[in-house]
């Protein structure tokens, strides 16, 4: 059993208790604008081609053993149908201008790779987190790492968006001691227009994980013009308090993922948006807390 891993990220302390390993898994069902990893979209291998960084040399063109690679107007074009995965672009690149993104990797590889930080887990409390993209895109494969992981006595944690038929939500999230679960508007039609999809499936999930018994903390990125004013946040405060939510998480919006949009070559709709920081939604934060929940940024 394989899937495609974008990235393993040692010494983590923002997705969940402790010290912890995110395994980050690659495709995705939503296309949320303000997405800070396009890289994560896709659910095949990228190359991401820094064009600043390019001499058109064409080495990679000329090197690629599967014809993977063209140029076309001195613009780079991968194809991921035919890749081997064999390196050899970005071996010959003298730039250092492409970066490969995605890599399949074995269930046993990835476990080994976590374990390396086994003591680190056991003194902090921490464990290990698989997020994405949408990890639930990849259930058979997370479901049986999820039970390796337990029965190697390590907390487990999902970074999730929740939206995959019910089937497939229960039985992986079952494994979980924490649910992550992002939620990016209170409104179904909303939700749609700056997600690619309703929210309908991704509440009714959220409710079944916490009738029963599971620990959910909701996540909420804050995101000018699209969910930031206050009443957006009493909106969320009702939705959530019907749920039965304690914990809530702010993200303020930031622009950390605009180099990638353009290595990757993908429109970026909220290129000029300003990011904001912990002081602008401050008074955001205090209308959940007036609202009885544990809501933190």
């Amino acid at each position: 059993m394989k899937s495609n891993i974008f990235n393993i990220q040692k010494f983590s302390i923002h997705d969940g208790p402790g010290i912890r390993t995110v395994v980050f898994f690659k495709g995705c069902p939503l296309h949320c604008l303000w997405c800070s990893n396009p890289e994560s979209q896709s659910i095949h291998t990228q190359i991401l081609w820094d064009m600043e960084k390019c001499v058109h040399c064409h080495l990679c063109e000329t090197s690629c053993p599967a014809k993977s690679i063209d140029f076309k107007n001195e613009h780079f074009n991968f194809n991921h149908d035919t890749c081997t995965s064999c390196m050899t672009c970005i071996n010959q690149c003298p730039k250092k201008a492409l970066e490969y993104i995605g890599k399949i990797m074995t269930k046993e590889e990835v476990l080994s790779e976590v374990m390396k930080d086994y003591d680190f887990y056991e003194e902090s409390g921490g464990g290990v987190t698989l997020s994405g993209g949408e990890v639930l895109m990849h259930h058979t494969f997370a479901e049986e790492l999820l039970i390796e992981l337990k029965n190697n006595r390590i907390h487990t944690a999902l970074e999730t968006t929740g939206y995959a038929s019910s089937d497939v939500f229960q039985k992986v999230v079952n494994h979980a001691d924490l649910l992550l679960f992002d939620i990016k508007h209170y409104n179904s039609a909303k939700h749609k227009k700056f997600t690619g999809v309703p929210n309908e499936t991704i509440i009714e999930n959220m409710k079944w994980a916490v009738s029963n018994g599971i620990e959910v903390i909701a996540r909420i990125p804050v995101i000018p013009n699209a969910n930031n004013s206050l009443n957006d946040a009493s909106n969320f405060c009702k939705l959530l308090k019907e749920i039965g939510i304690k914990k809530i998480n702010l993200l303020p919006f930031h622009q950390f993922g605009q180099k990638k949009y353009e290595n990757l070559h993908m429109k970026y709709l909220m290129k000029d948006t300003k990011a904001l920081h912990i002081e602008d939604i401050q008074d955001y934060l205090k209308v959940f807390q007036a609202e009885g929940f544990d809501a933190t940024i």
